[in-house]
């Protein structure tokens, strides 16, 4: 075989499988649940607790990142993209700088700020879907009548993981991808929403006692939907200063979709019997 044809095969096997993966994502659903989250939680005013208690210092840290990102980063990034993506160069730096912007803020919210008020989100929603037996697993739960976020007791286990050295250097790997006129652009939010997926569902997995193994076995039989929703979620942050509201959203999307995964186990079961 020529080495024409075999990279003919091998374009042809990958747009098969990125159409396979596309297909999967389209069956799953999984990249509507960030938009279900934005109206589960604008339903709920139960929900509004945890992020309205955050709101002013993470507001102020977002327009803080944003603005240094602008000023110390933009026109660089600028000056080297427009060697390689011309005119195209100033929309794709602004994504680029975005994404670097809500990659940062993210790193500073969930480690200092917003971690502990993101679980509460998580739970509490799962709590409103009446899964009390899953949330118990990793709180205690007050008794009594009330609304769902008042009967979040204290946490027995907390799940949200900081980010580590290995995601971060990953980062900084695909960021040579938005050299690539729109098309490297497009792969490299692709790639950052197959991490930030199935980090959504760190809570999820801690509840059911995943070990390491089990996750990435569940992980990857469900890769599809896992990059659907951190492409749609990730998009969403990008959004200067409402990144915050939508750290919020999606993490009651990422409780909706795990209360749902839940649900259909249970009428799997049923049908069993």
């Amino acid at each position: 075989m020529s080495a024409k044809a075999k990279v003919q095969e091998t374009v042809t096997e990958e747009v098969d499988r990125v159409k396979s993966l596309a297909q999967d994502a389209a069956r799953s659903g999984a990249y509507l649940y960030p938009l279900k989250g934005i109206a589960y939680f604008l339903a709920h005013r139960d929900l509004w607790k945890p992020l309205l208690s955050k709101l002013a210092p993470t507001i102020t840290l977002a327009i803080g990142v944003i603005t240094f990102m602008f000023v110390f980063a933009y026109l660089p990034q600028a000056a080297v993209l427009s060697i390689f993506n011309g005119p195209l160069a100033a929309f794709t730096t602004i994504l680029l700088t975005l994404s670097e912007s809500s990659t940062l803020f993210t790193i500073l919210s969930k480690t200092f700020l917003i971690e502990d008020a993101l679980i509460d989100t998580f739970d509490g929603t799962l709590l409103l879907r009446n899964m009390t037996n899953i949330v118990a697993e990793g709180r205690q739960i007050n008794s009594g009548g009330g609304e769902p976020m008042a009967k979040l007791g204290k946490l027995v286990k907390k799940p949200f993981a900081k980010f580590t050295p290995k995601a971060i250097i990953r980062y900084v790997m695909y960021l040579p991808l938005n050299f690539i006129p729109v098309v490297g652009t497009v792969i490299f939010l692709i790639l950052q929403g197959r991490r930030s997926g199935p980090a959504a569902h760190a809570r999820y997995f801690q509840l059911k006692a995943f070990n390491q193994s089990q996750k990435t076995e569940y992980v990857h039989d469900r890769k599809a939907a896992y990059t659907s929703f951190g492409l749609v979620a990730n998009a969403l942050e990008l959004i200067p200063v409402a990144s915050i509201f939508f750290a919020f959203t999606n993490t009651v999307g990422a409780a909706l979709w795990a209360a749902d995964i839940e649900r259909e186990k249970d009428l799997a079961a049923k049908r069993s019997q």
